[in-house]
């Protein structure tokens, strides 16, 4: 949802697009599932990518998403992280997706635009939650890259993948992987 900037909005953006940092920001987006109620809620965005997030081609646009993952705003975060997420099949998202260390409350932010009501259960078929710490139930050769993540091996702060209850996200060996439900348990 789009509003006109506010004038601490306009401070804090110092008149350029929270998103690019290129452009003049003319309106202020607020990212769902929260409104316009509140500051924190609203990123300051120039025609440009407010007309690439409604829809028009993208392009190469959204490299420009290089800086603003490193933003300290939460909102503009987690807007930055949705739009990469969205494009994660590409390898220059999904590698900046992976430079970044974000909080788990911007990444649940983020990812809910895509969350269907999918259930993502373990092994045991128990609910898994993002930030659980899990175990894997087997060992699992980590396709792409040249090792195997043995069973036993405890993987900290997972992410469930929104559009498949099938799968989680999380970090072995300092990559972040995809990993099967069905071969984990979850950590007491």
């Amino acid at each position: 949802m789009k509003s006109t900037i506010s004038s601490k909005l306009q401070e804090r953006c110092q008149g350029l697009c929270e998103l690019c940092s290129t452009d003049k920001a003319t309106s202020a987006y607020a990212v769902s599932p929260k409104n316009n109620d509140v500051i924190e809620n609203e990123v300051a965005l120039c025609d440009q990518c407010l007309s690439v997030i409604e829809g028009k081609e993208a392009g190469n646009h959204w490299q420009c998403l290089a800086g603003s993952i490193w933003n300290a705003e939460p909102s503009v975060l987690a807007l930055s992280y949705r739009i990469l997420y969205g494009l994660k099949d590409n390898e220059w998202a999904n590698e900046l997706l992976t430079s970044v260390d974000f909080d788990e409350t911007v990444i649940t932010w983020a990812v809910s635009a895509f969350q269907k009501d999918a259930v993502h259960l373990d092994s045991n078929g128990t609910e898994l939650q993002n930030g659980d710490t899990i175990i894997l139930t087997q060992g699992l050769n980590v396709k792409g890259a040249n090792f195997m993540a043995p069973k036993g091996t405890i993987v900290r702060k997972i992410r469930l993948v929104p559009d498949n209850p099938e799968q989680i996200e999380g970090k072995v060996n300092e990559q972040t992987i995809v990993i099967l439900t069905k071969f984990v348990k979850k950590s007491a």
